[in-house]
């Protein structure tokens, strides 16, 4: 996939005033709007700039693009990193497919999910609750097991009494209930935007994912783990502890298990009712023959043993 410069399709600088953006994109519509253009190229040209005028001219796309996109030149083959948008405070509704249809793959994969502005519209003398707000945050695996408090930071973009867009920052404190799962949301009652005259203030819905672990990855409430186990212990089994982040737990290993077997531990993944289950994929880790002794180890099961691996794919 390729980047686009949404700066460059609309012929602006990077600080770009909300009036400079509008004043670039009405020249462009009058040049290249298919009913009066005379270009050849006029009706693929005004869906680049309506694609671009659609993020720019939005202060929460627009800072999500601009934290995105350094670096990256045009054309330049591009790639989102998983979970660039966290930590991002939106609103408003999901783009749908049809929404976008007019727009680029690169527009799809970076805002397919994310809200439009949305912004509610009141009339004089009429009470209305302020919109919901959303934000994906990212939490440590072990946070589930016992439930936290964190402190979350939220970016926020606004824009400035001049019409440049800036990203302010909002911290708050969020109780992390325990067994909350990978896509749940939290919602904290009156933290979205505020509403107008009088009425109460939307809420704030957390999407949560979870960091990357050195160990273990989430799946529902289940756990997936890869286990190393030694030789020994697969060919004549054997109880091995597995450490997890609520303790340790004793699981067996069965005689004569080989690399990529799975076991399943029933209860022993996220907390819930029910709770997940541990699944362990076993992989036999051979110790190195660094020392005479173990070389000797290895050259008396080459002689004794007579096994050839490779004789059980074999017609």
């Amino acid at each position: 996939m390729e980047f686009k410069d949404y700066y460059q399709t609309l012929g602006v600088t990077r600080d770009a005033t909300t009036a400079d953006l509008k004043k670039a994109f009405r020249k462009l519509a009058r040049k290249y709007h298919p009913d009066v253009s005379k270009e050849a190229d006029a009706e693929q040209r005004m869906r680049e700039v309506n694609e671009a005028y659609a993020v720019l001219s939005d202060p929460e796309k627009r800072a999500a693009y601009d934290e995105l996109g350094r670096g990256y030149e045009p054309g330049q083959d591009f790639r989102p990193p998983p979970d660039w948008d966290a930590g991002f405070e939106f609103s408003g509704h999901e783009f749908s497919r049809d929404e976008a249809a007019d727009f680029s793959d690169f527009f799809a994969e970076l805002f397919g999910r994310m809200g439009g502005a949305g912004t509610r519209h009141a009339r004089a003398g009429f009470r209305m609750q302020g919109e919901d707000h959303h934000a994906k945050v990212l939490l440590d695996l072990e946070d589930t097991f016992s439930g936290a408090t964190r402190q979350i930071t939220l970016r926020v973009p606004q824009t400035d009494a001049q019409g440049r867009m800036r990203l302010a920052t909002r911290t708050l404190k969020v109780k992390i209930p325990r067994g909350v799962r990978a896509g749940q949301v939290i919602r904290l009652t009156g933290q979205g935007a505020p509403g107008t005259d009088g009425a109460p203030a939307g809420d704030l819905l957390l999407e949560v994912q979870f960091k990357p672990h050195p160990r273990l990855r989430a799946d529902g409430r289940d756990l997936h783990l890869t286990l190393p186990v030694a030789p020994w212990e697969a060919a004549l089994g054997a109880v091995v502890p597995v450490d997890l982040p609520q303790g340790s737990v004793k699981v067996r290993i069965p005689e004569g298990a080989q690399s990529g077997r799975q076991l399943r531990v029933r209860g022993h993944g996220i907390p819930g009712q029910p709770p997940g289950d541990l699944l362990l994929e076993l992989r036999v880790v051979l110790p190195p023959a660094a020392t005479p002794k173990a070389r000797q180890f290895y050259e008396a099961m080459a002689r004794d043993l007579a096994f050839d691996p490779r004789d059980q794919g074999r017609a």
